[in-house]
């Protein structure tokens, strides 16, 4: 059975990979937002800036196949990165909409294709053991939560799904959700 998920470790080992490329502040930005987030690929590519308050640090969530929509903090090395994209991100736009956040060289909304190219050559630079692609980020987002001990609710409305059957397979598989099942009975050696 093929693995559907990227590690941690993994999504590190990506973004690391994006360093001295052409657009690596964008792109290092996009995958680290489609991690935290477990953002799918239309998500990603269809934030706008309006979506985005650095102010307080929130980001508008728009879910996409009637998920919910919800408000989610911005990580401390989010904002870093969004602010240095912002920075730069005015070189990008020749004839563009200014209302997308992340824009192709061109200054178009990038497109979901560019992205799993842009992600699946960033695994092959990072040595990847797996054809990586922007699902994989999701999936990520989801089994990094429930390592956490997020609670399987919290995960629900986190990715914004409205089942929780899509949300259970991110904890079933996680041993760590039995650590505690002995912790108050004294177990005697035999």
């Amino acid at each position: 059975m093929k693995r559907r998920y990227l590690t941690h470790h993994e999504v590190l080992l990506i973004m690391k990979a994006t360093s001295f490329c052409q657009h690596e502040i964008r792109d290092r930005c996009m995958v680290l937002m489609c991690y935290i987030h477990g953002l799918r690929v239309s998500e990603l590519t269809g934030l706008k800036i309006s979506d985005i308050d650095l102010i307080t640090g929130a980001i508008y969530m728009r879910r996409l196949k009637k998920g919910l929509n919800t408000m989610h903090p911005l990580q401390a090395t989010e904002i870093t990165l969004l602010k240095e994209w912002l920075s730069i991100r005015n070189k990008y736009r020749k004839n563009s909409n200014p209302d997308w956040l992340f824009l192709s060289a061109s200054g178009t909304r990038l497109t979901r294709q560019s992205f799993y190219k842009m992600l699946r050559k960033y695994a092959i630079l990072a040595g990847l053991p797996v054809p990586a692609n922007p699902h994989m980020l999701r999936h990520a987002c989801g089994f990094s939560l429930a390592d956490q001990g997020m609670d399987t609710r919290l995960i629900q409305d986190y990715l914004g799904h409205r089942n929780i059957r899509h949300t259970v397979h991110y904890t079933s598989t996680n041993a760590a959700r039995f650590s505690r099942a002995w912790e108050k009975t004294q177990l005697y050696e035999c």
